[in-house]
């Protein structure tokens, strides 16, 4: 599983960040966590408003800082 946190790398990204790193955790599994910085590859993948989570190239949040319970949610249904 690789897991995209896409955004400028500002405090909300790196919240989501932490976020997604405690979800991982709480549900005890693994994935590779990739930070997109590049406003165009961000572009690409149809965000308009970070922060931005995707998982496995699929953009299943943006514009707002998920909670670690929020991320684990959406980590079960993928």
């Amino acid at each position: 599983m690789i897991i995209k946190i896409l955004g400028t790398g500002c405090k909300k990204c790196i919240t989501l960040t932490d976020n997604t790193r405690a979800a991982l955790t709480n549900l005890g599994r693994e994935a590779e966590i990739v930070k997109i910085t590049d406003i165009a590859e961000i572009a690409a993948m149809g965000v308009m408003s970070t922060p931005a989570l995707a998982i496995d190239d699929k953009v299943v949040s943006m514009g707002k800082v998920l909670s670690p319970a929020e991320v684990e949610a959406l980590l079960k249904k993928s």
